[in-house]
């Protein structure tokens, strides 16, 4: 499926882009606070943009510059600068290719690969910001270089006043042959006519409009595996300059100028060059759209970015918080890319994986990856003892303490009206909790584990009357008809993928049965935090985890500690207005730096819109979308992407949710 996906993109390019500058110096010394200071302004500018770049050092030029030299070819670049001194060689042995050939003086070869340099005549008025984008988009190795020069305003503005005087001297010459020749002098030819205001407009643009003048090179080095191929190449550069009123001419006799040009180091040894305006100049900025494909062993797939049609591919744990939403109007696609990055999550890493199932919608893939279903209901045979204790809980804080405070939050959610649970039965409860783990903690066997019921005979023993009224709430899910929470944990919850599916949970045991689930992903974080393994948590419909404040406060606290812990919390739900009910809950929207956002609801895009400061053109991805369409946050990057999913495949017949085509399944 991702091979096909690739096919429909630039299969596979990548494009890397460099920026050096440099500045005229007397001195090593002198030049390097400078060179900083514009390393400084550059970073922080391109942060302005959105755009993520990073300065190289030494070796990473090195690595670029042997990269060039040894174009698709898998030669690895090993050098330390340790080896010098020693060896008595230059960096420049260490990056050479194993010949050069620069014999005719129209192309040049450079190992085995054959390449030819050609200039860019820009000879349209006015440029297109696509035709670099066209370039980069060529499926063949290419090397686009720009070196722009800026020059003095002053001294700018009296060249361009020199042009319009010499512009002026030769129209009053053709006057003056009008007026000997005995025809209307008005009459010039039109060249002169064009240029004359083109160089007035200039002067305007420069003296009034803010803008500088720069002097620019434009050239492109092809490469290909053949003479002829190369041919092809430049043949199609060509047609792409000629689409924009430009021309591409070979640099002949100059191929080695050229290459050494094309090099990042910001030596230009063309001295071909067009002045053009600050405006002109910006067209050729190389940030028409981002990218997001990422080379790590851990990178899962997203989609298709909806502009370049590249693959998206990321890894999740590179972000600074990789806490996770997926948002999106019913019928978006919502479960089915939950789904998409679970079949991907648990054939590409080794992280283990829990679902919290309010909708009996994963038992399929997960059953099909032979993890663990729990189907939680008070007709099922599955339990899940609320009361299992973890004795690696946690490195800083007492295990006991901890399920203490879960118990309470139990308690609070089956006792407790609006106030909640009063200081004394939060004591009583505390006290019988340190009493029921007494045997376990002395012999910890699993036959030693207490259940509810163990906790409710201890508070029934209990002197005050507060004691009383919590074991009489209790009694319902010990004794009477809702006690699917009395037994001991009979299902393997150390799968690697487990999926709790609470669907048949009645209303009164959802809630009770969603805080369970958490404890038990606390658990297993824990384990796993230990072994220095990642937990990947799905919440699906988690609106109703935010309803209740008990399970609420549990979500939140999950979405603030998680990440330390080596856990990945995704939270999918449909209104973003769930995730603002409160200050607390708005803080697991502002923890989220990976977002998955699929069609919107209008009210919700607009609040959207401001809370992550959408553009409208960006908005209109999320607006009436189809399915699998949406905006993808990855930290400080928004991406349109489309996720086509093959619908011919078994996985996706795994994974789908729609009636129609689960009837159709089951037909076949």
């Amino acid at each position: 499926m991702l091979q096909n996906q690739l096919a429909k993109g630039n299969n596979g390019l990548i494009k890397t882009k460099y920026l050096t500058f440099g500045i005229d110096a007397d001195s090593i010394r002198a030049a390097k606070p400078r060179l900083e200071r514009i390393e400084t302004d550059l970073l922080n500018n391109f942060k302005r943009l959105g755009v993520v770049a990073e300065p190289l050092d030494g070796r990473a030029r090195l690595s670029q510059l042997h990269g060039v030299f040894h174009m698709d070819e898998q030669v690895p670049f090993s050098f330390s600068w340790d080896w010098l001194a020693p060896s008595g060689l230059s960096t420049k042995d260490f990056i050479a290719p194993t010949s050069f050939e620069f014999r005719t003086g129209r192309q040049f070869r450079m190992g085995k690969k054959y390449g030819a340099v050609s200039f860019v005549q820009i000879l349209a008025p006015e440029l297109n910001d696509r035709m670099l984008a066209d370039f980069l988009d060529m499926e063949s190795s290419l090397i686009v270089s720009l070196h722009v020069q800026s020059l003095d305003q002053v001294k700018a503005i009296k060249t361009v006043k020199r042009k319009i005087t010499d512009l002026d001297r030769a129209k009053i010459e053709e006057q003056k042959k009008a007026v000997r020749a005995g025809y209307d002098m008005d009459i010039i030819p039109s060249d002169l006519a064009t240029y004359g205001n083109e160089a007035k407009k200039l002067l305007q643009d420069l003296q009034s409009r803010n803008e500088r003048m720069f002097l620019v090179t434009f050239l492109i080095l092809n490469t290909a595996d053949t003479a002829r191929q190369l041919g092809n190449n430049v043949f199609q550069a060509s047609s792409i300059a000629q689409k924009y009123n430009c021309q591409l001419a070979r640099l002949d006799f100059q191929q080695e100028e050229g290459l050494m040009s094309c090099l990042p180091l910001g030596q230009n040894q063309v001295e071909i060059q067009r002045g053009l305006t600050t405006s002109s100049t910006a067209i050729f900025i190389p940030f028409t759209t981002q990218e997001l494909f990422q080379n790590g062993k851990e990178a899962l797939y997203y989609g298709i970015n909806a502009l370049s049609n590249n693959l998206i591919m990321v890894d999740r744990k590179k972000l600074k918080n990789p806490n996770g939403l997926i948002l999106g109007t019913p019928g978006s696609g919502k479960s089915f890319s939950a789904k998409r990055e679970i079949a991907n999550c648990f054939l590409l890493t080794t992280d283990d994986i829990i679902v919290c199932d309010p909708e009996s919608e994963y038992a399929p893939l997960v059953e099909r990856l032979h993890g663990q279903v729990i189907k939680i209901s008070p007709t099922s045979g599955d339990y899940i003892n609320p009361m299992d204790l973890n004795l690696d809980y946690s490195d800083d804080e007492s295990p006991l303490s901890l399920k203490s405070d879960f118990i309470l939050s139990l308690c609070e959610l089956i006792v407790g009206g609006k106030e909640g649970l009063q200081p004394v039965q939060k004591t009583i409860i505390d006290r019988c909790v340190r009493l029921v783990y007494h045997d376990y903690l002395n012999d910890p066997r699993p036959e030693n584990m207490p259940v509810l019921e163990d906790l409710y005979n201890l508070l029934l023993t209990q002197e005050e009357k507060e004691a009383q009224y919590i074991a009489t709430a209790l009694e319902i899910y010990v004794s009477g008809s809702l006690n699917v929470f009395n037994h001991r944990t009979n299902v393997n919850i150390d799968n690697r993928i487990v999926c709790y599916d609470i669907k048949e949970l009645g209303k009164q045991l959802k809630k009770i049965g969603m805080l369970v689930v958490q404890d038990q992903v606390w658990n297993r974080v824990t384990i796993n935090r230990a072994a220095h393994k990642s937990t990947r948590y799905y919440i699906d419909e988690m609106h109703l985890l935010l309803k209740e404040d008990q399970t609420s406060a549990y979500t939140i606290e999950i979405w603030k500690r998680f990440r330390k812990w080596g856990g990945i919390p995704t939270g999918i739900t449909q209104n973003i207005k769930d995730l603002l009910a409160s200050r607390e809950i708005e803080n697991i929207f502002e923890n989220s730096d990976f977002v998955y956002m699929l069609n919107q609801a209008s009210g919700d895009r607009q609040i959207l819109a401001r809370q992550l400061g959408i553009s409208p053109h960006q908005l209109s991805y999320v607006t009436h979308s189809g399915e699998g369409e949406g905006l993808l946050f990855y930290g400080n990057i928004i991406l349109p992407f489309i996720d086509r999913f093959p619908k011919d495949t078994e996985l996706y017949r795994i994974m789908t949710t729609k009636l129609q085509e689960l009837k159709e399944g089951k037909q076949s």
